[in-house]
């Protein structure tokens, strides 16, 4: 059951950040200055910017230490998805593969 929960995340947590970001890029190319100029456009979409970056460094730490903790392998895959879509889909995913983990270490006891 859980399992599903994180994959329809997984799913959700791609699509609807991407719903937003591939028509930018449609419409603009991969302009990182306007990127970052619209980001931080005002106060409140600086804020959820803000909350971003400190919520990707999180992941990151979290990824490389639990992770390396229960053996997990290939964690760079993690923090790829965390930037090229977001913590929407790396938190998910990981928490899937995790999840997936701890079932087969506990099978193992």
């Amino acid at each position: 059951m859980v399992q599903t929960v994180y994959l329809i995340l997984c799913i959700l947590g791609t699509i609807l950040p991407l719903s937003q970001f591939v028509p930018f890029i449609v419409e603009r190319g991969l302009d990182i200055n306007l990127f970052f100029q619209q980001l931080f456009a005002n106060h409140i979409s600086g804020f959820f910017g803000m909350d971003l970056f400190v919520t990707s460094l999180v992941l990151w730490l979290f990824v490389f230490w639990e992770g390396s903790r229960l053996g997990m392998k290939n964690l760079w895959i993690y923090i790829a998805s965390n930037l090229l879509v977001g913590v929407s889909l790396g938190l998910p995913l990981f928490l899937l593969m995790r999840q997936r983990k701890l079932a087969e270490i506990a099978q193992k006891l």
